[in-house]
């Protein structure tokens, strides 16, 4: 069970980076399509880091590469929170 933990939460570090292949598409850089895209993978970037220091504390998954996988996904997690807070005070402005 640890190690399909493990492999998950590896397997979302880099699904964000299948942002840059769609977005080269002209459809995905439409006004509300755009907004969809990027919010979508705002969204599953919070869920995997949360996911991902959840089984690394709770779930006890403790080996070398969970570490890294915790801190990357950290990573991307904060920075998709500041995502979602700009366009909030965009959104409002």
């Amino acid at each position: 069970m640890k190690k399909l933990l493990t492999f998950i939460c590896c397997l979302m570090v880099f699904i964000p980076w299948s942002i840059f292949p769609l977005r080269s598409n002209p459809w995905a850089l439409a006004s509300p399509n755009a907004e969809i895209i990027i919010y979508s993978y705002a969204a599953f970037m919070i869920f995997s880091a949360v996911f991902t220091i959840l089984c690394y504390t709770k779930g006890k998954v403790k080996n070398r590469i969970m570490e890294i996988a915790a801190v990357i996904n950290g990573i991307y997690g904060v920075g998709a929170v500041s995502l979602i807070g700009l366009g909030i005070y965009t959104a409002l402005r």
